[in-house]
């Protein structure tokens, strides 16, 4: 039996190093929090402590993994198709589009108590999803299909610049939801729980079939629209099915956590840096380093000034800024 390639192994590797070291956090996550371990210790004969482990910290370690591997997946996606190394899953204006989506939400139905906690346990979700949604809807009819990726890249642009104009004016003329939009967006995992992970995963699991179906385009396109047309590729069809890929992982995990920087663009630099790879297997990688990050990074917000808590996207942020720079510094260098 003739042995791997060695790119194939150093894949195989990762993947597996990436699965134990989620292993390894995701029990670090169930004894992170304001009253640590001790839940951990008396749950099986303290039921709060029990809640506290299974209704909380579980889903919310389980969610952010979900939601990171979202975002890693979109960011492998939209850097493969902008064949652009600095494409983050937030391009298309997605982030924007759920940000007016969230104030409008709460500019609507109001800010005391009992409407907030609606919002954010069942409308919030569903005006952040359709925002992001309509928002690539809008960013794909002002660029006039996917025909042309530099104008559906600026289109993104525009569309998030006025709809990000849009929801400042929303907040400015209803200031009461500014605490609740600056919660969205901060990004926090502290409302996710079984249902929403559950709709990630199934999502993401969808996502993950449909970006490794469509890799052998990604690796047309990142030897150019020419060769990718030269191996009988029918780019517009393609297109089209890689932006509702990006716009359905992308707007699943924003819909649930808020908006959380730099996961999708630094997971596919990440996995880059270890191994060259097809994107077949960059999907699945990215997939699997974005959930790693963020939940090392949930983990980092929740325990760093425990019992206060940290924005988990300001952490973000500030970890994957600070590798950009490092990896720019480098190559410049």
């Amino acid at each position: 039996m003739a042995p791997m390639p060695r790119p194939v192994t150093r894949a195989l590797s990762l993947a597996v190093g990436l699965v134990l070291l989620g292993g390894v956090l995701g029990v670090l996550g169930l004894g992170v929090g304001s009253t640590g371990l001790e839940a951990v210790w008396t749950m099986l004969a303290d039921p709060v402590a029990a809640q506290i482990v299974w209704d909380i910290r579980a889903p919310r370690t389980v969610g952010a993994f979900a939601a990171g591997a979202l975002l890693g997946l979109a960011g492998a996606v939209a850097q493969g198709l902008f064949r652009n190394p600095l494409a983050d899953p937030f391009l298309l204006g997605s982030a924007s589009g759920a940000s007016l989506g969230v104030a409008l939400a709460l500019a609507g139905l109001g800010v005391s108590p009992f409407a907030t906690q609606w919002v954010v346990r069942l409308g919030l979700t569903g005006a952040a999803f359709v925002g992001a949604v309509l928002a690539v809807l809008l960013t794909l009819a002002l660029a006039r299909g996917v025909q042309h990726t530099l104008r559906l890249l600026l289109a993104g642009v525009v569309v998030g610049v006025v709809l990000g104009a849009i929801t400042s004016l929303v907040t400015l003329s209803v200031p009461e939801i500014l605490q609740a939009m600056q919660a969205f967006m901060l990004g926090s995992t502290g409302f996710v729980g079984w249902a929403s992970c559950l709709l990630m995963g199934g999502i993401g699991f969808v996502c993950l079939l449909l970006a490794w179906g469509l890799s052998r385009v990604l690796d047309g396109l990142a030897l150019g629209e020419a060769t990718a047309l030269s191996l009988g590729l029918p780019l517009v069809p393609l297109r089209a099915a890689l932006v509702g890929v990006l716009a359905l992982a992308t707007g699943t995990a924003v819909a649930q956590t808020g908006l959380i920087a730099f996961v999708g663009l630094a997971a596919p630099h990440l996995v880059r840096a270890v191994v060259k790879t097809t994107h077949a297997w960059l999907v699945l990688l990215a997939s699997l380093m974005g959930g790693v990050l963020l939940m090392l990074a949930d983990t980092l917000a929740r325990g760093l000034m425990a019992p206060q808590e940290l924005p988990v996207g300001v952490l973000t942020a500030v970890l994957g800024g600070g590798y950009l720079l490092w990896l720019m510094r480098r190559r410049v260098g």
